[in-house]
């Protein structure tokens, strides 16, 4: 589990803001996917993909969200809270895994650490 920036020269795209990206080495228009993915001794294979929405840029911006045609049922979830759902959708895809792995983003997070048993 990983996440990474993606450049964005507007504003418009779906939760697009200004924070520090890793990807640009400084303060830039991006947006922030949310990725899980599974390696076996056969290959690498994406297994989910969430774009995160910032809650205050984004999600409390009902206008905003609109016209970037966000559903209105989209609730603010954080980067954890977002992988914790995907890996709670594992099992129901016919895969499974002994270890998971990401950075302290998510091992930090109770919630998001509790579902790793729960999925396995």
């Amino acid at each position: 589990m990983d996440e990474t920036g993606f450049l964005k020269k507007a504003s418009g795209s779906a939760g697009v803001q200004r924070p520090y990206t890793r990807t640009a080495g400084r303060i830039e228009n991006s947006q922030v996917g949310v990725f899980l993915a599974n390696a076996t001794p056969h290959g690498r294979a994406l297994v989910d993909r969430w774009l995160y929405l910032p809650e205050h840029s984004w999600l409390a911006d009902p206008g905003r969200c609109r016209a970037a045609r966000v559903p209105e049922q989209t609730a603010f979830a954080t980067e954890p809270a977002l992988v914790a759902e995907m890996i709670a959708d594992v099992p129901d895809a016919g895969l499974s895994a002994r270890w998971v792995s990401g950075d302290e983003v998510y091992g930090q997070d109770r919630a998001c650490a509790a579902c790793w048993s729960d999925a396995g």
